[in-house]
C-alpha cells in the first residue's frame, strides 16, 4: 500500500468512526436504542478516543461513592484510571452529575463524587430516568454503566464484581438488574466474578437463561470475588487478552445482542485472607436476616460490616482485585482494538 493509499485509508477509517458515533446519537420516534447527544456529556479525552478508534475501558462509579470511604475512594479511583492508561487504554468513568450522564470524568468530578459518598444515589438502569429528571447525582452500578457504555460504543467495562441472585432469591425474587442487563447489552464485563455474599450457582443458572457467555480467566472455575475458586465450573475458559478479544469480537459480529463476563480471579497474594473474609461474610449475612436489611441496602451493609470485622482486610482485597481487573481489562481493550483494526485492513 502506498503512503497516499495509507493516508486515505486512515482518513476513511476516522470518518467511518465519526459516522458511527453520530449514528449512536441520532434518534427517530420510537427508536429506544439510540439517544440524543445533548443528553450526555462526553469528556474531551473519551470523545477523542471514540473518534480516533482508540481502546477505551468503561468504569463504574458506585464503587467510588458506596464502596469505600473518602479519601481512599478518590485515591483508588485515580489509581485505577492510571492503570488503564499505563496499559494502553483510555479510562471512561461513568456517573450522573447534576442530572447529566457523564462519560469520562475529570479529576475534579471524580473527587466530587468521592466526597458525595452515599449522598450520591446508587443508580441502576431502573433509576437513570429519575436521577436525570431531578437533576441529581448518581453513582452508576454495573447495569447503568453497561447501558451508557453501549450507547456510546465502548465494548469493554471493568468493575470489581457483578450482582447476582441473592440467597433465598427463589423466595424473595431479589435478583440484580446486572444479570438482565448482561442479557440485553453487548458489553464485556471484566470482573472478579459474583460477590461471595450471593447465591453463585443460581446466578450462573440465571446467566445461562439470559444467554450470557461466562468465561473464567486462566481458570476452570468461576471466581468468587474474595476467593479464586467458587467450586463451580465456568462454561468457558480464556487464557490471554487476545483470547478475550476474539470472544468479544465474535459476540459482536454474530449480533447476539448480549453481554459477556470475563471472570478474573483475585491475585494470589491477596487471597491469603480469603478464608477469614468468607467466614466473616457468613456471620454478617445472618445479621442482615436478623435486622431485615434487604434490597440494594444489603450489599453496602455487608461489605462495610465485613471490612470492620476483618480489620480492613476485605477492603484491601477489594482494592487489589479492582486494580488487577483494570490491568487485565485494559489489555483486553487494546487487544480487541488491534483485532478489529486488523479485520478492517484485511477487508480493504
Amino acid at each position: 500500500m502506498s503512503e497516499q493509499d495509507g493516508s486515505a485509508s486512515r482518513m476513511w477509517g476516522a470518518a467511518s468512526r465519526v459516522a458511527n458515533i453520530r449514528s449512536h446519537f441520532s434518534r427517530s420516534p420510537g427508536d429506544v436504542d439510540k439517544v440524543d447527544a445533548s443528553n450526555f456529556k462526553i469528556s474531551p479525552l473519551v470523545q477523542r478516543a471514540l473518534v480516533d478508534g482508540l481502546p477505551i475501558v468503561a468504569l463504574e462509579s458506585t464503587i467510588i461513592s458506596h464502596g469505600m470511604p473518602y479519601p481512599q475512594n478518590f485515591e483508588t479511583a485515580k489509581q485505577v484510571e492510571m492503570i488503564v492508561k499505563e496499559n494502553g487504554a483510555v479510562p471512561a468513568t461513568i456517573a450522573i452529575l447534576n442530572g447529566i450522564p457523564h462519560i469520562g470524568l475529570t479529576t475534579t468530578e471524580l473527587e466530587k463524587l468521592a466526597k458525595l459518598g452515599h449522598k450520591a444515589l446508587k443508580t441502576s438502569r431502573r433509576d437513570i430516568a429519575y436521577v436525570v429528571a431531578i437533576g441529581g447525582n448518581g453513582a452508576t452500578t454495573v447495569s447503568a454503566t453497561m447501558f451508557f457504555a453501549a450507547k456510546v460504543g465502548i465494548p469493554v467495562f471493568v468493575t470489581g464484581g457483578i450482582g447476582g441472585v441473592h440467597r433465598h432469591g427463589e423466595i424473595s425474587m431479589d435478583i440484580s438488574s446486572d444479570l438482565t442487563e448482561l442479557g440485553r447489552t453487548p458489553v464485556a464485563v471484566v470482573c472478579a466474578g459474583v460477590k461471595s455474599i450471593l447465591d453463585i450457582p443460581r446466578t450462573l443458572e440465571y446467566l445461562e437463561t439470559q444467554g450470557v457467555t461466562v468465561a473464567a480467566y486462566n481458570s476452570e472455575e468461576f471466581p468468587a470475588f474474595f476467593t479464586r475458586r467458587s467450586g463451580f465450573k465456568a462454561p468457558c475458559r480464556v487464557n490471554s487478552p487476545e483470547e478475550c478479544a476474539k470472544l468479544i469480537d465474535s459476540n459482536v459480529k454474530l449480533g447476539l445482542g448480549s453481554g459477556l463476563i470475563i471472570g478474573v480471579p483475585i491475585p494470589e497474594a491477596s487471597e491469603a485472607a480469603g478464608n477469614l473474609i468468607e467466614s466473616t461474610i457468613q456471620t454478617v449475612v445472618k445479621e442482615t436476616v436478623e435486622k431485615n436489611i434487604t434490597g440494594n441496602a444489603a450489599t453496602p451493609y455487608i461489605l462495610a460490616r465485613v471490612n470492620e470485622l476483618t480489620g480492613g482486610a476485605s477492603l484491601a482485597a477489594n482494592i487489589a482485585l479492582v486494580k488487577n481487573n483494570a490491568y487485565i481489562g485494559a489489555k483486553v481493550a487494546v487487544s480487541l482494538r488491534r483485532l478489529q483494526d486488523s479485520s478492517f485492513h484485511s477487508a480493504n
